[in-house]
């Protein structure tokens, strides 16, 4: 394992790695660093998402601005041949052990079947999930299955058509439900479904969408809302907690320990019984479990096992960083794969400590909100 606490490669000394062009470039690692994406605090990145593009059809208010953003060129986002590569080296040379695609909205790729056949070809036994909105896969999950495409995470953050409409300002509700019956009916399971709750919109709703999830055996994830809206909105007083989250969900249900080993994943999960209003205690059998991703107020980047490749093809070492580093630009100009791959552990090399949100709890006043939304970097 590579030394803990190491000052070489930092982050504030990668601005000197900048190439003349302008371009950033990660300070070569210390001479003896082991294979694999480790960075200077004894993490080794595993988990690989990849977003396919930038583009939504949704215009999620924690997320997108109402007239949308200004989308990259067909030319500058990686093309299906390139994103196999680099996941083949990612996978053969780096260690990398499951991968998730994500975006903007993977569906809107029309290539998207191919790609996903493209690398199971490559990766016969490799793990590919693919975070979505759900918007028209009620026809295609039948293909994405056949392509090789292991399970699903779907957004869905309401019931309640109105309350949808007002979140992702869009009236989609229905297609979005067909996406997920689909998505089971298709064998990408286990479903999970991604909520993010708004304090005064969808809050309240919170233990009646547990209930439907738990009803048709999806696996449903509350995630705090991040400061990665394009609008640069966000704010604590406005965020609903993940203590809050679970005093919302104690009207109604008993949140257990998850015997499970939560093993790097974002989710500290819970074993969920149903609360007997007489006596509030938990009543009858396990009925399932949620989660909760707590990025904000109860961050877990010591166990982050996580490297990102947005739509471009640029390396980013941590969902909230303020430094990416070009990995489509060496590819396009030439490089080999052995080149690309120390590109990749350079870049990991300086991954930060923490996020920074974490240093004084909710008063943190030394986190700065990246420049990019969400649908930008890929989630």
């Amino acid at each position: 394992m590579p030394p803990s606490g190491s000052a070489a490669g930092s982050t504030e000394s990668s601005a000197a790695g900048s190439a003349a062009s302008g371009v950033a470039v990660p300070p070569p690692r210390p001479a003896g660093t082991p294979a694999g994406l480790w960075d200077r605090y004894g993490r080794r990145a595993t988990d690989m998402r990849l977003s396919l593009t930038d583009k939504c059809n949704l215009r999620c208010t924690y997320c997108m601005p109402a007239e949308g953003l200004e989308w990259l060129s067909k030319q500058a986002v990686m093309t299906k041949d390139e994103i196999v590569r680099i996941v083949r080296i990612g996978v053969n040379a780096l260690g990398v052990r499951e991968l998730r695609l994500t975006g903007g909205e993977p569906l809107v790729r029309a290539d998207l079947v191919d790609i996903i056949a493209g690398i199971r070809a490559d990766h016969p036994d490799l793990p590919i999930s693919m975070t979505t909105n759900g918007v028209g896969l009620d026809k295609k999950a039948a293909a994405l299955k056949a392509a090789g495409l292991t399970r699903i995470n779907v957004s869905l953050d309401s019931l309640h058509e109105e309350t949808f409409t007002k979140l992702t300002r869009r009236p989609f509700l229905d297609r979005v439900l067909a996406g997920v019956d689909a998505a089971w009916a298709a064998g990408l399971g286990p479903v999970k479904l991604n909520a993010v709750l708004m304090r005064g919109i969808n809050d309240a709703e919170s233990p009646d969408l547990l209930e439907w999830a738990l009803g048709r055996g999806y696996e449903l994830r509350f995630i705090e809302q991040m400061p990665l809206d394009a609008d640069h909105g966000w704010t604590r007083r406005n965020m609903i907690t993940a203590a809050e989250i679970r005093e919302l969900l104690s009207r109604d249900f008993m949140l257990g320990t998850d015997p499970r080993e939560r093993d790097g994943a974002p989710a500290e999960r819970f074993e969920v019984r149903r609360r007997d209003t007489a006596t509030g205690e938990a009543t009858g059998p396990v009925l399932g479990t949620v989660g909760i991703i707590a990025s904000v107020t109860e961050p877990f980047c010591s166990d982050c096992r996580r490297t990102r490749i947005t739509a471009e093809g640029k390396i980013m070492s941590c969902l909230f960083s303020r430094e990416e580093f070009d990995l489509l630009g060496l590819l396009r100009e030439g490089a080999t794969d052995d080149q690309l791959a120390s590109r990749w552990q350079d870049a990991m090399w300086v991954k930060p400590k923490a996020h920074g949100m974490d240093h004084t709890g909710l008063g943190a006043a030394d986190f700065v909100q990246p420049d990019r939304s969400m649908s930008a970097i890929g989630g």
